[in-house]
């Protein structure tokens, strides 16, 4: 996969975004973890509405990669150990459901607020599910840390799925807006290239 220099750029630009997204948090104290309700996910939601499948899985990968180097970018710290945390499997779900938000966008014939909300959902479903399942296996046959799956469900997916839904919205509404400009930036170029 090759990427343009600005492609590039607004790769980088969108994983410093949601590392930045990483510290705007509550914490929120349960008896195994502590969970970590972030701004991250409304980054990851930008990036799958405005960057397309291809970009926006570019930009949250370029993101985990930094923080498994040992940048201290995730809401607990950084480091490959990361992996191995059971939350860290929510992490890889901002990658999954930023390639199915950009899919889907991608074929939006009518692109606003309603008709984003689809992929919208479908981002936070998926994110959710690769969550649950990874911190399910994690602490159940890596940690030995038994959890049964209505714990994992209720205390750590929908303790934090309403506000979430919430970002959902907010991203919505912001990329309406944004799109036209960042269509114009990533592909005006080419398109006044075309014309001459």
């Amino acid at each position: 996969m090759k990427l343009q220099t600005k492609e590039l750029t607004t790769c980088a630009l969108f994983a410093a975004l949601i590392a930045v997204g990483a510290f705007l948090k509550i914490d929120i104290p349960l008896p195994m973890y502590t969970m970590h309700f972030t701004l991250q996910w409304f980054f990851v939601l930008m990036a799958g509405f405005l960057l397309g499948k291809k970009l926006a899985t570019t930009s949250v990968i370029v993101y985990l990669c930094i923080g498994l180097v040992g940048i201290p970018v995730f809401a607990a710290g950084g480091g490959p150990t990361y992996i191995f945390r059971p939350g860290f499997g929510f992490l890889l779900g901002f990658a999954v459901a930023a390639f199915f938000m950009g899919v889907i966008t991608e074929k939006l014939k009518k692109v606003n607020a309603a008709t984003l909300m689809i992929p919208g959902v479908v981002g936070l479903i998926t994110y959710y599910s690769v969550g649950a399942i990874y911190f399910y296996l994690i602490s159940n046959f890596y940690v030995k840390s038994p959890v049964s799956w209505p714990v994992v469900i209720v205390d750590y997916c929908l303790i934090t799925v309403f506000p979430d839904f919430i970002l959902c919205m907010l991203a919505v509404a912001f990329a309406v807006k944004l799109r036209p400009v960042v269509s114009h930036l990533l592909n005006g170029y080419e398109s006044r290239k075309k014309a001459m």
